[in-house]
């Protein structure tokens, strides 16, 4: 991969936390196999600490835009107290291929992990984890559709499961989808209330070079 200047993806920074936007195709943190991931950047935004910021939580590797990083371990605690109380809000942007059924509306489908000789993925389980996106319908060209989504819920492929559930699955989307490129999926903002007594951070991160033919087709302005 292309090295990755990660100090000049840097949106937001303060004492506490920073927020980055995070390149498509790279993984967050190196996996069995160990190879190329973000955590090992991090030594070059420690900005005068001791020790480089920790994830506050994930994105998909194949997922570009804001992730949230924590500076020091007070400020994962509270990060992560933010978090696990759904307090922080995620939108993401996505292509999809054909169209929801619903020009907005809200996917409530409870999640669970299957594993088989094949890998793990994903489904649908009534008995799983709830799971909770509000999506919106932003644009459409050429049979794909420009959606916004806001997750209520924090579950692993929570996003491309109910795409794919909706009838219209992420485009690039090889595990619920039907493959075929760069996943279509960015993590464009979040908002993070740190402060008690401020207003919440918000962050932005610009769409990847790989969505922009289509975002412009569905009538997205830079």
């Amino acid at each position: 991969m292309t090295k990755i200047d990660i100090a000049a993806r840097v949106l937001h920074r303060d004492g506490l936390m920073l927020i980055i936007d995070k390149p498509a195709g790279l993984p967050v943190h190196a996996g069995p196999g160990g190879g190329p991931n973000l955590e090992a950047l991090f030594g070059a935004l420690r900005y005068g600490l001791p020790k480089p910021p920790a994830l506050a939580h994930r994105l998909d590797r194949d997922t570009s835009g804001c992730l949230v990083l924590g500076r020091h371990a007070k400020a994962l605690r509270r990060l992560g107290r933010l978090f696990a109380e759904g307090k922080v809000e995620k939108i993401y942007w996505a292509i999809v291929a054909g169209a929801p059924p619903a020009s907005e509306g809200r996917v409530d489908l409870a999640l669970s992990k299957r594993t088989d000789k094949s890998g793990w993925r994903m489904v649908a389980d009534a008995q799983g984890k709830p799971a909770v996106t509000d999506y919106r319908v932003l644009g459409s060209a050429s049979g794909v559709t420009w959606l916004e989504l806001k997750p209520r819920t924090g579950r692993t492929h929570q996003i491309r499961v109910h795409c794919a559930a909706l009838g219209c699955p992420v485009v690039g989307d090889a595990a619920y989808g039907t493959g075929g490129g760069t996943l279509q999926l960015h993590a464009r903002a979040v908002s993070v209330p740190l402060y008690p007594a401020k207003p919440a951070i918000v962050a932005t991160a610009p769409p990847p070079a790989h969505m922009l033919a289509r975002l412009r087709a569905c009538g997205w302005n830079s």
